[in-house]
């Protein structure tokens, strides 16, 4: 008798047990990469960068082709992740704390919110609110404190430092506060550490996971072994053919340089070097060959992969959705905040990171280069129910903004439909289901540092996406279906679409109230 109790109380436990873990909320892991560009991974076409680990995510999860960032530079694209709203509604259109004031520009920079408000339900505040344990580690530059992780819905961050780039580099000593580090340290790996920390503490009840990597943001460095590995690499490679640089102008200006012009002025001693050059131009990098970059794109990798085998090893694997995303586009054009910096031609390695070819731009740029990242999504289910498709690809185009609602429908949490007023839920993509997400927006009243671009908005419907710049009102259309690289302007044949899509961006920025840019009453235009 006693032995047939033991095994029905048994039998109950364990039905119990089955029970509740079906009934868990999933813990969500939210992977953030700064300025990967849509061609940095082997899944998307690199074929220098090694990246097993995300390789291995995209066969398990959904990776989709056609996913946007909803600005060109940071902190606007993060704050839409956190809040399901476009940074033209926040209020939040540049990274913190903004791009000075130059006599060159034409326009003023539209005024910007300096921290992503309190009032605004997070992500986080979010999920904290059904029970999950939350944690930030890495790169916040959404306000400083108290606008910071612990006011917008974090327990625990790490490290205590709210701004956009790590405060002493990539190699140890970090000069964090509250972090203890060796002689030797990568932080890539570091903040890694203090992942699989929080994972392995948290195991038995839901968490989100927010590991926003400071990787692969500048300054580029490589952790040693990994760059010694892609010195090898790189010798062993034939060079690829085409020049390593080419010129980007300006297409708002007056009489803008044909792509035939550019190439030649390319040539003339005027053109020669890195820096801000006359006619508004400027040089974007053309091959995937930079050492150092590779090596932190491979940290970043395996920062991923320690992370998926922590969740397997506590045994939450199949109950963990992981989002793997980057905040803009590769840096392919230098950082020239100071419009006067030259870089050195024995420096390149140091300011240009990656090529985003085939895509035109790069970070700080409307073009594609600069919002069309990569995004993989992999959500298990319980019990052995997959909900995501493994191994499928969507070319349904996605938005930062629409990770909010995603989430909580993947959660199983109320849809919260007045705070992610812009986003749209994509979780019928990830189940093959017939998805269709409705037109893009992008507001950029600023001036950019990667560039001499005029600022502006885009709008992209369908296959269509037409480019608005600010200063002489110049608009660009482009088919991306038949035309990825954007080359092959099409206002002029087919000025109805153009029309149609200049009418949709307009009244948007309306309904957003989206802050425009007044003229520069100190405007001095450059001598060249």
């Amino acid at each position: 008798m006693k032995l047939i109790l033991t095994i029905l109380l048994t039998a109950t436990l364990s039905w119990i047990s089955s029970s509740h873990a079906a009934e868990r909320a999933p813990n969500i892991v939210f992977f953030l990469v700064d300025d990967l560009g849509w061609k940095d991974l082997g899944c998307y076409g690199s074929s220098f960068y090694e990246t097993p680990h995300v390789d291995q995510l995209a066969q398990q999860g959904v990776r989709f082709t056609n996913a946007y960032a909803a600005c060109h530079v940071c902190s606007p694209t993060r704050a839409s992740i956190m809040t399901g709203k476009y940074p033209a509604r926040l209020k939040l259109t540049d990274w913190l704390s903004g791009r000075r004031e130059f006599p060159f520009q034409r326009l003023k920079n539209a005024d910007i919110v300096q921290q992503l408000p309190l009032s605004e339900i997070t992500l986080a505040e979010a999920l904290k609110e059904h029970g999950y344990q939350t944690m930030h580690i890495g790169k916040w530059h959404l306000g400083e404190d108290p606008h910071g992780p612990l006011q917008q819905g974090f327990d625990r961050r790490v490290p205590q430092w709210n701004k956009g780039w790590p405060k002493a580099g990539y190699h140890a000593p970090f000069k964090f506060a509250d972090m203890v580090d060796q002689p030797g340290e990568y932080l890539t790996d570091r903040l890694t550490d203090s992942a699989e920390a929080f994972i392995q503490a948290n195991q038995d009840r839901p968490f989100f996971l927010y590991l926003s990597h400071f990787a692969v943001h500048d300054p580029i460095q490589g952790r040693e072994d990994l760059v010694d590995q892609y010195h090898k690499k790189l010798r062993l490679t034939a060079k690829p053919t085409g020049p390593d640089f080419i010129l980007e102008g300006n297409p708002d200006d007056p009489q803008p340089a044909s792509r035939q012009q550019l190439d030649e002025l390319a040539k003339q001693a005027s053109h020669q070097g890195y820096k801000v050059l006359p006619q508004r131009t400027v040089k974007i990098k053309q091959h995937q060959d930079n050492p150092q970059f590779a090596a932190m794109v491979s940290a970043m990798d395996e920062s991923l992969g320690r992370i998926v085998k922590t969740l397997e090893s506590v045994g939450v694997s199949e109950n963990t959705i992981i989002v793997f995303f980057s905040d803009n586009g590769g840096m392919s054009a230098a950082n020239f905040g100071n419009p006067k910096r030259v870089v050195r031609p024995t420096q390149l390695d140091a300011a240009f990171s990656t090529s985003n070819l085939p895509l035109r731009g790069a970070k700080g740029w409307l073009y594609e280069g600069g919002i069309r990242v990569p995004l993989i999504v992999k959500w298990p289910g319980t019990n052995g129910t997959r909900h995501g498709k493994a191994g499928e690809v969507c070319d349904e185009p996605v938005i930062s903004t629409d990770f909010f609602p995603t989430l909580l429908e993947m959660a199983g949490l109320p849809a919260m439909p007045q705070q992610a007023v812009d986003g749209v839920s994509f979780a019928a993509a990830l189940e093959g289901k017939s998805f269709e997400r409705g037109p893009l927006f992008w507001h950029f009243p600023h001036y950019s540092n990667h560039g001499m671009q005029s600022p502006g908005g885009a709008i992209r419907s369908g296959h269509y996406k037409l480019l608005e710049s600010f200063e002489n009102g110049t608009l660009q259309l482009y088919n991306l279906q038949d035309d990825l690289g954007e080359q092959h302007d099409l206002v002029s044949k087919q000025p109805a679409i153009a029309k149609q899509l200049h009418g949709q961006l307009q009244a948007w920025r309306e309904r957003v109230h989206a802050n425009m840019m007044p003229p520069n009453p100190n405007y001095n235009p450059p001598s060249h």
